[in-house]
């Protein structure tokens, strides 16, 4: 019985592990704009520490 009862539970366990999470979107104009100015500065930053880490860069 317990031998049956294991994939299931297994299974079961790995869906809550695996759930897709839910985002709300923001309520208001200044949320929506704090969301925004978030992303990108999180997409300049990503792009500034990639153009630091490219081999050859003489800006030191």
């Amino acid at each position: 019985m317990l031998k049956d009862q294991s994939p299931d539970r297994a299974k079961r366990e790995a869906n809550k592990a695996f759930k897709p999470t839910t985002t709300q979107k923001p309520v208001n104009d200044y949320a929506k704009d704090q969301n925004s100015f978030n992303e990108n500065r999180e997409r300049l930053k990503a792009e500034r520490l990639a153009r630091e880490a490219k081999p050859g860069n003489d800006s030191d």
